[in-house]
């Protein structure tokens, strides 16, 4: 359906070209990549740059982003993200959720994310729950790990998985 035109390459034949060419002349100019219909919001937003929280940084309080995010200083409190990266010198005490998350440092706390990796510097003293981990040579975990297909639901889980059933009222009398 397309070709490559051959007007800028050497010893190419422009009227040939043109005169095989797929749209008509009168067509409108293309739409920019990402805007055609059908490629839905998230190709028309800009990628956001991942953020960096630096080493001398001390954060007290959640952090939420839909994006990625790196630390490398200390974070006392929840942290929500796509990607959550936990530095070497890093501390987080605190819940963390993404869907993908890398353990370099360490954590104090539960890790709900679809796919962790803890990496042979990493130290987490808490549960994991995933639905894939990597767990490197020389990593440090106490805790239990707890395989989810849906490991960034909020709601608790029995032993199967399953959400819990509602209990029968109890009768007082």
């Amino acid at each position: 359906m397309f070709s490559k035109s051959k007007l800028n390459q050497p010893g190419g034949d422009a009227d040939k070209s043109a005169t095989h060419s797929q749209t008509p002349a009168s067509a409108p100019p293309s739409k920019p990549a990402g805007l055609e219909l059908g490629a839905g919001q998230a190709a028309m937003k800009p990628k956001v740059a991942p953020s960096t929280l630096s080493s001398d940084l001390i954060i007290k309080g959640d952090i939420k982003t839909s994006g990625d995010i790196t630390i490398e200083g200390e974070v006392e409190g929840n942290i929500h993200a796509h990607l959550l990266t936990v530095g070497e010198g890093s501390t987080v005490r605190g819940e963390v959720i993404a869907d993908d998350i890398v353990v370099n440092g360490r954590v104090i706390g539960r890790v709900r994310g679809l796919k962790v990796r803890l990496t042979s510097t990493a130290r987490v003293e808490g549960d994991i729950i995933h639905k894939t981990i990597a767990i490197e040579s020389g990593a440090h975990f106490e805790g239990a790990v707890q395989r989810q297909d849906d490991p960034l639901s909020t709601g608790p889980r029995n032993h199967t998985g399953q959400p819990p059933k509602p209990e029968a009222p109890k009768h007082q009398g």
